[in-house]
């Protein structure tokens, strides 16, 4: 899912957002790039929240990370792995009806057409939650919170046995990647634009995707509800079973 959705869930599961709430729950794809593989980045939740607690530091941060992963299962799981009964998350299952306009419209080989396709459903997914609330704004308020984010660099760092300077430089661009504000189709065409270009080297067709976009939400609008909801009490289980609720 894309950050003003896994802001929003990680509010719906924890019952408040905070700033350590709200970078935890896009911690997994922030350290990204800071050389952390995406496997592991989305599959350490457990481990980093045992960490941080046996460090007595971050417990708002960790339990928001965990709401996002894929083991233990948070969203990313449900929303691209396997959303049961379904073969696999619901972005994806959402996208299969997208894959070669996908294609076409990204100038992509048919390789990358499902995943690219279930990030299109994801900016769909965005644009009804960026209209909701603003967890655009949420987020631009804890990306200045500086001296939570030189802990969090601190303790990543620690955790994964890195430098912590990575881990800050990558917070701080992180805000170049994606939309803080309240989105529209063009908007997260754009940012989907610098993206694929800083990723892949790929110039996308960036009407055509605002379009996929914008169709990708009509698509999803009628059950897009019911999924959050049992989602949440899923994630909920999760977390209890932590003890981190």
């Amino acid at each position: 899912m894309f950050p003003q959705t896994h802001v929003y869930f990680a509010g719906r599961v924890l019952g408040n957002i905070n700033d350590a709430i709200a970078l935890g729950s896009i911690f997994p794809d922030m350290v990204i790039g800071a050389g952390v593989p995406r496997d592991i980045s989305h599959n350490s939740g457990r481990e980093l929240f045992a960490f941080l607690m046996e460090n007595g530091a971050l417990c708002d941060f960790a339990r928001g990370n965990i709401t996002h992963g894929m083991n233990p299962d948070g969203l990313d799981y449900y929303g691209d792995e396997k959303n049961p009964p379904f073969e696999r998350g619901y972005c994806f299952e959402k996208g299969r009806r997208f894959i070669q306009t996908t294609i076409e419209a990204c100038n992509i080989p048919e390789e990358m057409g499902w995943w690219k396709a279930h990030n299109i459903v994801e900016m769909g997914i965005e644009l009804h939650i960026s209209q909701r609330a603003p967890y655009g704004e949420i987020l631009r308020g804890a990306f200045a919170n500086t001296a939570l984010i030189e802990d969090i660099s601190c303790q990543s760092g620690a955790f994964f046995g890195r430098d912590p300077l990575p881990f800050a430089g990558r917070i701080a661009s992180f805000p170049d990647y994606i939309d803080l504000e309240m989105a529209t189709p063009e908007s997260l065409a754009r940012k989907y634009e610098y993206q694929m270009y800083f990723k892949h080297r790929i110039r996308i067709n960036t009407p055509r995707v605002a379009k996929l976009i914008e169709e990708a939400a009509q698509w999803v609008d009628s059950d897009l509800d019911d999924f959050f909801n049992k989602t949440t009490g899923r994630v909920k289980e999760v977390l209890g079973e932590l003890k981190a609720l």
